[in-house]
């Protein structure tokens, strides 16, 4: 289909061409996509949940790294990365995470060093910050006194902790912002990054989501009853089940490198995925809670498609935003009806966040991954843990196991606090 008329001049097609993970169901593309497959979740009980006055218990880990002390220099994590002491003491878990996947991202895309650190190639970053490492340095200023705090504890801690970091020791010149949308932030920072290749602004952009995975990024969401209170790990996270009581607390790191169809053309790399378009919309409902029929991410799903320039008959498969909470669940599953309401047209719908948790802002950019890779792979993973189908997705193709099809267009929902909803359509690279 051609594009609408009145979209922005394009002056390229943007293709995904590096990736980098940091998760609860593995460290790296090959790990992560057995357990996507599988339908492998990454949860467990939690040690430090596991007294009496938490009622929250499980929680989607990250293996293989050891980050719970204060001091960077005590932190644990897998040997293939080496990180230089002065890089290290000015991280958060959040921004160590994203810095292991960049150097992931760079590697799996095949990129040099000019590749890297040139006038035309920017990254964009989404973090809610480290609220332990802002815990402790606001504790210690208080106790020790304002002179004996860490100089480097505000660009460690704050929301901007990403990008300040990651700009810096990546050299990155180009174009570089934060995005602060609560869950939607990554895939803000994904579209807005697409506009800049597909305008012609910049040529290469490195996309960035990271959380903690800790007490203090999590436990204080129980507070809004977002939670859930299982302590089965089979049973914790289970979007579109009738029974579904809450979401699993992850963190983790993602980044996506985006290119030019030129870059790819010249490097000669073979890209996972075409981003084709994408869309956003608020609720204008509530601080905290989605509007009950979907009304933003309806929206941002019709704006992304007709960006795209794809009909709903097209899509062959949706990556829910499906946090697992009742409230979140059901106005996703009446936006998806609404939008998908032609006789006939049933994509396939799963929520990936049955097996990893929900990330928060990290979730919209690591879902964008999953995408990358099921479209690459050629399989359409399960909706996992479903044991009776909240009787509202009547009509829905809601998957129940992995699917061996390759899907050709893929649509990815997020949404955030403040009912903000972004949208971005995929699709298989030639």
């Amino acid at each position: 289909m051609a594009r609408p008329p009145g979209s922005p001049c394009i002056v390229s097609k943007v293709y995904i061409t590096g990736l980098g993970l940091i998760t609860s169901i593995g460290n790296d593309r090959a790990s992560i996509t057995r357990s996507l497959r599988e339908l492998r979740h990454g949860f467990e009980i939690y040690p430090p949940f596991d007294k009496p006055d938490v009622p929250v218990k499980v929680v989607g880990t990250i293996k293989e790294f050891s980050v719970d002390s204060s001091d960077p220099e005590d932190w644990v994590f897998p040997p293939r990365y080496s990180i230089k002491r002065e890089i290290l003491r000015g991280l958060a878990p959040n921004s160590l995470f994203a810095y292991c996947s960049m150097l992931q991202a760079i590697e799996d895309a095949r990129l040099s060093p000019d590749d890297v650190t040139n006038p035309q190639t920017g990254l964009y970053a989404a973090s809610g910050g480290s609220p332990f490492l802002t815990h402790h340095y606001h504790e210690r200023m208080l106790k020790v006194g304002v002179m004996r705090t860490s100089p480097l504890g505000i660009v460690a801690s704050i929301a901007g902790t990403l990008n300040f970091n990651l700009v810096a020791h990546f050299k990155i010149l180009g174009a570089s912002c934060g995005f602060s949308s609560a869950c939607a932030s990554s895939m803000h920072g994904l579209g807005f990054a697409y506009e800049e290749i597909r305008t012609g602004r910049q040529q290469r952009m490195f996309v960035v989501g990271a959380e903690d995975c800790n007490t203090d990024s999590i436990l204080p969401f129980a507070g809004m009853r977002a939670l859930s209170l299982q302590t089965d790990p089979n049973l914790a996270s289970r979007p579109f089940d009738v029974a579904r009581d809450g979401f699993v607390g992850t963190g983790g790191g993602a980044v996506v490198v985006l290119e030019s169809e030129a870059e790819v053309a010249r490097r000669g790399v073979r890209p996972y995925a075409e981003v084709a378009g994408w869309g956003q919309a608020s609720d204008g409902y509530n601080v905290a809670i989605s509007h009950p029929d979907g009304v933003g991410l309806q929206l941002a799903m019709k704006l992304a498609l007709k960006d795209s320039g794809h009909a709903p008959e097209e899509v062959d498969y949706v990556n829910a935003h499906a946090t697992s909470t009742p409230i979140g669940d059901a106005s996703e599953i009446k936006a998806l009806k609404a939008v998908f309401n032609t006789p006939g047209v049933r994509p396939a719908i799963s929520g990936t966040k049955a097996l990893t948790g929900h990330g928060l802002s990290l979730s919209g950019v690591m879902e964008t991954a999953f995408c990358a890779v099921i479209l690459r792979e050629g399989f359409m993973p399960g909706s996992a843990h479903i044991s009776q189908l909240d009787p509202l997705c009547e009509g829905l193709n809601i998957l129940r196991a992995t699917v061996a099809e390759a899907p050709k267009v893929v649509l990815n929902n997020s949404s955030g606090f403040g009912g903000a909803n972004v949208c971005t359509v995929l699709k298989r690279a030639p």
